[in-house]
């Protein structure tokens, strides 16, 4: 069997109720308990954990400040690695970008990986300020921040001039403990896979099915191979939800839990998984499939089946949301039960 490594997703938002996205078992947001969540994380042997990169978010739109939660994240731990879930280039200067990643590699020895976005979320740049680009200046401004931002690492100094960024006699020290790997995300177009084939290090799909996953893999492999690059060099992750629990009745009774919690209004609520819950235990039909296929869902041996389908189309790597936060039960039970089939 191939090996996985396995990174938890810090709760950084409530997104409680019927809609039951990422944390629907939640129903407001605790700083204090997402770092812990973190750290109980490191404890149980997990390798990764990942940050999101929003403004806006979850109920009332609240949301942990990404960057600052995980420099936090970095001063709690010692072993595990610190990424970030598509941060966005539109947010920052690449120039302070590469400042901020090269100093938390140092601060965490070298722990960072570097999940790089152009920035799609257009609601939340608008609320704060930010100017629309249309999606094709959002690219060329990624592969210049790219190709800035490695330049800096190096420790270097940099006299940049591109078409949308410069930089003169710009030095970035102290340098990364290593060069941060580089992470994409999805399969958008022609030209986002050119950027993919010439930088990434590691690529990561939102949730799919085994299927989706391996023809989306197909196109990155492919656009690896344009840029002479080795698809097979690249990490295969997936950001995927996950609930888990001794019986099947428990993740109903999870799943039942969730629904009764008032909805944040800015997700509607999925409509399949609530005329699921309608059915009594006994006549329940089998699972939606849009959670059979795109969750994580069962028992550990069901979800060990699960990961095997998945591993099949060769992913290696996992970025997990346990629904059942705030409780760390789902995330102790895969520890113990799941993972250790799983290492090398």
């Amino acid at each position: 069997m191939s090996s996985m490594d396995f990174g938890l997703c810090i709760p950084c938002f409530a997104n409680p109720g019927a809609a039951f996205f990422r944390t629907p078992r939640w129903s407001a947001l605790d700083p204090k308990a997402a770092v812990e969540a973190g750290v109980q994380a490191e404890r149980l042997g997990y390798d990764s954990l990942w940050m999101a990169d929003h403004f806006i978010h979850g109920v009332d739109g609240g949301i942990l400040e990404g960057w600052t939660t995980l420099s936090v994240l970095a001063g709690r731990t010692s072993r595990i690695q610190l990424g970030t879930i598509h941060m966005s280039d539109a947010f920052r200067q690449p120039s302070l970008t590469a400042k901020m990643t090269s100093t938390l590699d140092a601060l965490s020895d070298g722990r960072f990986i570097f999940f790089f976005d152009a920035g799609w979320g257009l609601d939340e740049q608008r609320a704060y300020g930010y100017p629309d680009r249309p999606a094709s200046e959002r690219l060329e401004r990624l592969d210049e921040s790219l190709d800035l931002i490695t330049q800096l690492w190096s420790g270097a100094t940099v006299n940049y001039a591109g078409k949308h960024f410069h930089t003169m006699d710009a030095v970035c020290l102290p340098k990364p403990v290593r060069r941060p790997p580089i992470w994409l995300g999805e399969v958008r177009d022609d030209a986002y896979l050119d950027i993919i084939g010439r930088y990434a290090d590691g690529w990561n799909s939102v949730p799919v099915s085994p299927q989706q996953f391996g023809e989306r893999w197909a196109k990155v492999a492919a656009a690896c191979t344009r840029a002479g690059r080795d698809p097979d060099a690249l990490t295969r992750s997936l950001e995927i939800q996950i609930l888990i629990a001794p019986t099947r009745s428990a993740v109903r009774e999870i799943l039942e839990e969730c629904a009764a919690l008032p909805i944040s209004p800015r997700i509607p609520a999925n409509a399949t998984i609530v005329n699921y819950l309608r059915a009594s235990p006994a006549d329940a039909p089998p699972l939606p499939e849009d959670v059979a296929s795109h969750w994580l869902i069962g028992t550990p041996d069901e979800v060990h089946s699960q990961l095997e389908a998945y591993a099949h189309e060769g992913v290696s790597h996992l970025m997990l949301w346990f629904a059942d936060f705030p409780s760390h039960d789902g995330m102790r039970l895969f520890a113990d039960e799941v993972m250790p089939r799983w290492r090398a």
